[in-house]
C-alpha cells in the first residue's frame, strides 16, 4: 500500500509540475525573437531544461507538445514550435536522467533543438506543413541561439534548486 501511495504522489507531483511549466511557457510566449518565418522562444528552452530535469523526458515531452499546441492555437507560434521543442526536451531529459549533469543537460537541449529539431523543421515541417521550403541553415542558427540562451536560463534555475538541496531530495528523483 505504501509503495502505491508513493507512486501516486510521484505521478501527481509530476503532473502538477507539468501543468505549471506548461502555463509558464505559454504565459511567457510573447517573449520571442522573430527570425525569418520562425519565431524563436528562449523561454520554451528554459522550460525544456527544467522539465527534462524535474519531471523527466516523457513528461517533458508532454509539456513541449501541449505548449506548442496552445501557442499555435493562440497564434503565438508556428508549426516549427513542435520540432523546435520536442527533440530538445527529450534529449535534455534523457541526459539529465542518466548523468544528473546540468551542463550536459544544456548541451542536450541545444543539440536536440538547435540541430535535430532545426533539421526536422527545415526538411519536413517547413516544406510539407508550412509549404515554405528552406535550407537547414535557415533554422539551425536561430534555433541553436535561442535554445542556448533558454537552456542557460534553465540551468541557472536548476543550479538554484540544487543549491537549496531540492534536486537531491529522494522524492525528486526520476
Amino acid at each position: 500500500m505504501a509503495a502505491t501511495t508513493s507512486i501516486v504522489r510521484s505521478q501527481t507531483r509530476r503532473l502538477a509540475y507539468a501543468i505549471v511549466l506548461t502555463a509558464l511557457a505559454v504565459a511567457l510566449s510573447p517573449i520571442s525573437i522573430p527570425v525569418g518565418i520562425a519565431k524563436v522562444f528562449p523561454v520554451q528552452h528554459m522550460v525544456n531544461v527544467l522539465a527534462g530535469a524535474l519531471i523527466g523526458p516523457w513528461w517533458g515531452l508532454a509539456v513541449a507538445l501541449v505548449t506548442s499546441i496552445v501557442r499555435n492555437a493562440l497564434g503565438l507560434g508556428t508549426p516549427l514550435a513542435f520540432p523546435g521543442s520536442i527533440f530538445g526536451v527529450l534529449l535534455a531529459g534523457l541526459i539529465y536522467r542518466a548523468t544528473r549533469n546540468i551542463p550536459l543537460t544544456v548541451a542536450g537541449e541545444v543539440i536536440g533543438t538547435g540541430i535535430i529539431g532545426a533539421l526536422i523543421g527545415a526538411l519536413v515541417v517547413a516544406p510539407y506543413v508550412m509549404n515554405r521550403p528552406m535550407g537547414a541553415t535557415a533554422l539551425i542558427i536561430p534555433f541553436a541561439l535561442s535554445s542556448l540562451v533558454g537552456a542557460v536560463l534553465g540551468a541557472l534555475g536548476l543550479l538554484a534548486l540544487r543549491r537549496t538541496g531540492y534536486l537531491e531530495r529522494p522524492d525528486t528523483r526520476q
